[in-house]
């Protein structure tokens, strides 16, 4: 367990389209004790920390140790959702929870289309799901016990999940003033 002062760190991950966004802004607002939510992609773009585009797939490459700079401060704190489609970048000790939402390929697919990506790019991402890439990211890059695979297809997966999450942080609250009385 980190010591960070405003609540825990929690990463939000998984494959474009799996919900991520829309589980951290629901978690925030659910939380016993606020949450910054930052969407990383969203965060990078607003402050410029991109080494270069790549025309192919459509999207930005971050300038990871910019990146981590300008967390760094922010996550030491705590009381954070990091929001992401990776997870490997961000330091082990940074992290209370680490979660990876998973979704049918085939939905994910859909969603994925709604969004107009370009074919080759819902087909990355469809096999990146469909051979567990975030997942096996998340499980070599942090501890066993905080990595947690929920399923994310529905509004009712959402509402689940985030009272799971909602639970955890209680769970995390209450042993967190144990062990500063202790």
């Amino acid at each position: 367990m980190t010591s960070h002062t405003k609540g825990p760190v929690i990463i939000v991950t998984g494959t474009p389209g799996t919900g991520k966004t829309t589980h951290s802004q629901l978690l925030a607002g659910e939380s016993p004790v606020p949450l910054k939510h930052i969407n990383i992609g969203q965060w990078a773009k607003e402050r410029d920390l991109y080494e270069s585009y790549d025309e192919e797939w459509q999207s930005h490459a971050v300038d990871e140790d910019r990146l981590l700079d300008e967390l760094e401060p922010i996550v030491a704190e705590g009381g954070v959702i990091l929001d992401w489609h990776t997870c490997e970048l961000f330091p082990e000790r940074w992290a209370d929870l680490v979660v990876v939402l998973r979704c049918d390929h085939t939905e994910l697919w859909n969603r994925l289309e709604k969004r107009a990506y370009p074919l080759k790019k819902i087909q990355e991402n469809n096999q990146a799901e469909i051979m567990e890439v975030v997942l096996d990211e998340a499980r070599s890059s942090y501890a066993a016990e905080i990595v947690v695979e929920l399923k994310s297809e529905g509004t009712e997966d959402l509402e689940s999940n985030v009272a799971r999450i909602v639970q955890w942080i209680n769970t995390w609250i209450k042993d967190s003033e144990k062990n500063s009385s202790q």
